[in-house]
Formats: C-alpha cells, structure tokens, sequence
C-alpha cells in the first residue's frame, strides 16, 4: 500500500481528501502545517500531495526542505490557476500540479503516474548488509528496518554512496545542512547513525580527518 503525505492546512479538505484517498487503497499521514508535513517527512511517505499556501509560510518554502532532503515526488495542490504559479512549483521541484478544484479521479490518476515514475527510478544504495531506498527515506540492516531521523537517512547515504572513502566533517555539513554547523550537532548525529546501525561497527572515525563506512 503506498503512503501519502497530504499536508493541508484546511481540515475539512483535509479529510475528505483522506477518506477519498484511503477508499482508493492509499495510506494517509496527514499535516496541518508546512513543519509538520516535515517532520512527518521521517515517516516515509511514498509521495507528498502539498497545498501552497499555507500558514507560517507557503508551500514553495516547504517544498524547497523537501528537496533538500528527499527526491520523493511532489504534487503541489493550488487555488490560483495562473502560469506563474504553476511555472514557479515546476521550476523549485514539484512533479506535478493540480489546480482546485479538482476531481478526486483526477488526483489520484496522477498519483498513480508519480507512483509508476517513482519504482522505475527508484534508487537502491548498498554496503555489507545495509540497504538504503533514498526515495523511500527506508534503511535496512540485515533485513531490519531502522528507525533514522532524515538527518541521519542522509548521513547514510553520503557513506553509502562513497564507502571505505574518507569523508571530512565539512564534506557532511554541506550535504546534509547546507552549510557548517557546530561539530557537536554533527557528533549527535553520527552517534544516533553509528547506535541505529548496531554491530559489527561499521562506521568508523578517523580522529582530526573524518569518518568512513568500512568493515
């Protein structure tokens, strides 16, 4: 059954796109808010179904995090029908965009093309025993799902995409932040990836360089 991630400030829409979309066989994590939806990110929805104006801030913010931080599709929700709007969702990373109203046959046909997108472009990253689905935001070890905050999901994959290479602290700050942050934070991190992962350890520091995936 596939996830969706429906972050939608107006409840009544909200749940009537809920129960539309759960009749039609999808499993719904709602949100409110552009936060929640991130923070719901953590839960791996399969696509993201996102309204553009929000409160606390529009959807393109929100979408611009998104991307940041998951190649996951996008199908951004808007009351205005005009070009630049549309133009403008394309351009900051949606996949698609759908103008209300809309019939709820017509959402979920393109879910379902996303969806059909999605597994032929679905990236598989793989080290030992560890699987990672960057699109999924999923990490097994072993068979055994992992439960990694989206921070830690992309430390993995910055390892998992260069294993048994040397990766400085900075090279990780910039791919997961954006830019550099106290090391502490970095430390904290790689803690809670380093514990998640169990043993044998396979991520390994090299004190005053930086760290590395080896076994």
């Amino acid at each position: 059954m596939a996830k969706v991630l429906l972050v939608e400030d107006d409840l009544g829409v909200r749940e009537a796109l809920k129960l539309g979309l759960e009749l039609e066989g999808y499993g719904v994590l709602e949100a409110g808010s552009g936060a929640e939806g991130l923070r719901r990110m953590g839960e791996g929805p399969d696509l993201v179904v996102l309204d553009v104006l929000l409160p606390g801030g529009d959807g393109f913010g929100v979408l611009r995090e998104i991307r940041r931080i998951s190649p996951i599709p996008v199908l951004m929700l808007t009351a205005l029908d005009e070009v630049e709007w549309r133009v403008k969702g394309l351009r900051e990373g949606a996949d698609d965009y759908l103008v209300k109203p809309y019939a709820l046959s017509e959402l979920v046909a393109r879910l379902e093309a996303l969806l059909r997108r999605s597994k032929r472009e679905e990236e598989v990253l793989a080290y030992a025993n560890v699987v990672l689905y960057p699109r999924r935001m999923e990490a097994r070890r072993g068979g055994q799902l992992m439960e990694l905050s989206p921070k830690a999901i992309l430390l993995l994959q910055c390892f998992l995409e260069h294993p048994e290479r040397l990766l400085p602290k900075e090279t990780l700050m910039q791919r997961v932040w954006g830019e550099e942050v106290e090391p502490n934070t970095l430390e904290v991190h790689l803690s809670s990836l380093r514990r998640v992962l169990g043993e044998p350890n396979l991520l390994h520091t090299l004190r005053g360089h930086g760290y590395i995936l080896r076994k």
